[in-house]
């Protein structure tokens, strides 16, 4: 990395922008454009200046002498205007120098090359800008900050001193091989344990960063379009009394305990009366093969159906609300949830009784309070599996090769995670969706 880039890393538009510069020619950059007094990770006040030395912008700049930078090399922040035209200006004056744009991420991807930052966290800086939630973003943060990284090198320095045992016992089987391998299948099982806790904290994880589908079920007039307005408490769905009313997919946000919760209002299901209903049909169903949890609307003042046995059935995280509670006791509805193990809330959309208790519950299935060092994407929660894959193999074989080949597949996997052994293309398709800047 010869070359030195430079990127806006703000959005145009706002009362100041910043332009970052990185490479080995950055102080030269510097000097050119910027006439105020800059020392290293001081805050220095002047002004951009033009190659004839007329003024561009009041400014300030900082510059970090690498390796003490973000990307660990000589790098400078102008802090500018933050206007279309100073922005478009100062950009045309760092073009004249021989410098080069950035690309997406390349200020973070030579972070990671330069042992600044490893995979994982350099995942979390986009993360961190992309969260939709407080709990995402503190979770980002966390990660940002090493929380995962710190548990999977504890993980790999376990893996390692198994490692190093076999071999050492392969080398000297008079003195350790019987201590080393008796005391192996406890080693592998405490890393695996770690691993498995991972990889079983994936899907609070996943709802903490990108938000949790909750989709409401059941039969038509049961109450679905109530409900989804008096969680949202808003009017957003069209409630009469005639069945059917709903034909599409109704989406709305709310948010819970720091998670942002996408609620779904689907058609209700039925044989379909029309071309349309049939559609949304269709979708509501599709919409359950995607939901982290499904709320079963049940009519309280109305008998059961084979449609809301088959719901309670299903496969699924999901709660059963009994709808009307303000019009009957929904004694039947409640026995047959009961009868398949689901667990029943009664609410009234009119009265909002039960309401708080019902969204009070929902918070307790869908953010969970969990560590957030807890993994939280799918290309991490696909390394981590394959590690434990690796390590149930190793506890299947009494061979020390086999063992040592899969301990050290093990280590392969978690290596993805924090870029030790992770390919190039993976690389290269990471940080080609970060944004510009960064």
């Amino acid at each position: 990395m010869t070359d030195t880039i430079y990127a806006l890393s703000t959005p145009v538009g706002g009362a100041i922008a910043v332009i970052r510069i990185s490479g080995p020619d950055t102080p030269l950059a510097l000097k050119a454009v910027f006439n105020g007094k800059t020392h290293h990770r001081y805050l220095s006040h002047g002004s951009i200046i033009a190659a004839d030395g007329s003024a561009l912008d009041d400014a300030m700049a900082v510059y970090f002498q690498g390796p003490k930078s973000y990307t660990g090399e000589d790098m400078a922040e102008l802090y500018i205007h933050g206007g279309y035209a100073v922005s478009r200006r100062v950009l045309d004056r760092l073009a004249e120098l021989p410098l080069r744009p950035a690309g997406p991420g390349e200020f973070t991807r030579r972070a990671f090359i330069n042992g600044k930052l490893d995979l994982a966290r350099s995942e979390a800086v986009m993360d961190l800008i992309n969260a939709s939630s407080s709990r995402g973003a503190a979770s980002a943060l966390e990660q940002l900050q090493g929380s995962l990284s710190r548990r999977i090198e504890k993980v790999e320095e376990e893996i390692l001193d198994l490692l190093s045992g076999i071999d050492a016992a392969i080398d000297y089987p008079e003195e350790l091989e019987e201590d080393v391998f008796s005391a192996l299948p406890k080693g592998i099982r405490a890393a695996r344990a770690e691993i498995d806790f991972l990889i079983s904290g994936g899907m609070a994880s996943r709802m903490v960063r990108e938000g949790a589908r909750i989709a409401i079920l059941g039969r038509p007039n049961a109450g679905k379009s109530s409900l989804f307005n008096a969680m949202l408490g808003e009017d957003r769905a069209i409630v009469t009394p005639e069945a059917g009313t709903t034909r599409d997919i109704l989406e709305g946000t709310l948010l819970i305990n720091g998670i942002t919760a996408r609620l779904f209002d689907t058609a209700g299901l039925r044989e379909a009366d029309s071309a349309a209903e049939s559609i949304g049909i269709s979708r509501a169903r599709d919409i359950v093969d995607r939901a982290d949890l499904l709320l079963i609307a049940m009519d309280g003042g109305d008998a059961v159906s084979h449609e809301e046995r088959r719901l309670l059935a299903s496969p699924g995280r999901k709660l059963a609300v009994v709808c009307k509670s303000d019009l009957a006791e929904g004694a039947e509805a409640f026995a047959l949830a009961k009868e398949y193990g689901v667990e029943a809330i009664g609410v009234s959309a009119v009265t909002c009784e039960g309401i708080d208790a019902l969204i009070d519950r929902i918070a307790e299935l869908i953010a969970p309070e969990c560590e957030s060092a807890l993994v939280t994407n799918s290309r991490h929660i696909a390394a981590i599996r394959e590690c434990s894959a690796a390590l149930s193999s190793a506890l299947q074989t009494e061979e020390a090769d086999c063992i040592a080949t899969d301990l050290r597949s093990a280590l392969i996997a978690l290596g993805e995670i924090t870029g030790k052994s992770v390919d190039a293309d993976v690389v290269d398709r990471i940080f080609s969706r970060f944004c510009v800047g960064k």
